[in-house]
């Protein structure tokens, strides 16, 4: 067997892991497929790898697609306005009811809104760092060497970012289905009501409130934080004609907000102990069509 014969072999039996770390980096299946094929091109170019050079051609692999993703996660917050920076975060929309034990296999094999949340709130450097050591184990020396930072800046980036995971405790996140509706609702018949002091009570001192206008609307894209000020932003759920159809995102009791029959955003919930701590607003027509057409 030559050199590339060898090679393509040994990335094939390692394409399975290799896909699972770029979707942790990237949070998104297409983002983490495209960026494990880019990887492959790259390394089988004439005279990219010798494979009899290579000590350790598992981490040398790991490298290379660790770097491909770290473009990829530039390349999306240097310009977010574009289709070609990326698709974002993957979500999942599912019918708001019980779900069986295949419902239950595929949710758990998702990454949470939470965390999703979370991810995309650091930066580039950050993600991958917090990744690769917490996930999948790399040494901080290994991943300076694909930041190109030094060992100790390596792991401040790591701890920066575990320390904003760590901050949503997943052990209080409130997963009962009916516990989480029974919050969303209250959510929206005070801002219907315009009840401001039932929607203050209901959010969290440290409530977040994420849009995300993506490709089509990147003017929509804001993060507010604060019960005073998402309880002003509430009063844009207050529409007469709007109707909201429950559905669950990533785990997270949501809804699909539509007027005239037709889907403008979808707003997800992350609850804990009785309290929304974090909603996120999906504004980007183009994603909720291609959503709503998936979970209908």
């Amino acid at each position: 067997m030559d050199s590339a014969d060898q090679l393509s072999r040994r990335f094939e039996e390692s394409r399975q892991r290799l896909t699972t770390l770029a979707y942790r980096v990237l949070g998104n299946s297409a983002d983490a497929q495209d960026a494990v094929q880019d990887a492959w091109i790259r390394l089988s170019r004439p005279g990219a790898t010798d494979i009899d050079a290579v000590t350790n051609l598992d981490g040398w692999m790991t490298t290379v697609v660790s770097r491909t993703c770290l473009n990829k996660l530039r390349a999306r917050a240097a310009r977010p306005e574009s289709p070609q920076a990326g698709p974002g975060p993957e979500l999942h929309v599912r019918p708001d009811q019980a779900l069986g034990p295949e419902g239950q296999a595929l949710l758990a094999e998702q990454v949470s809104l939470a965390l999703h949340i979370v991810l995309e709130s650091l930066t580039p450097p950050e993600r991958l760092a917090f990744v690769l050591h917490d996930s999948f184990g790399m040494s901080f020396s290994e991943i300076a060497g694909v930041l190109g930072k030094s060992t100790g800046a390596t792991r401040q980036l790591a701890s920066r970012a575990r320390r904003r995971v760590h901050a949503v405790d997943p052990a209080e996140i409130e997963t009962d289905p009916a516990r989480q509706r029974s919050v969303v609702n209250a959510f929206f018949a005070a801002s219907r009501n315009g009840d401001l002091d039932t929607l203050l009570a209901l959010l969290h001192p440290e409530i977040t409130f994420h849009a995300d206008g993506g490709a089509t609307r990147p003017t929509a894209t804001a993060t507010i934080r604060g019960p005073e000020n998402v309880t002003r932003r509430a009063a844009a759920f207050a529409i007469p004609e709007a109707t909201f159809q429950p559905v669950t995102v990533n785990g997270s009791a949501a809804v699909i907000v539509r007027t005239d029959h037709q889907p403008i955003s979808i707003m997800a919930f992350v609850i804990t102990h009785g309290r929304i701590t974090q909603i996120y607003s999906l504004l980007d027509q183009s994603r909720i069509d291609h959503l709503v057409g998936t979970s209908e």
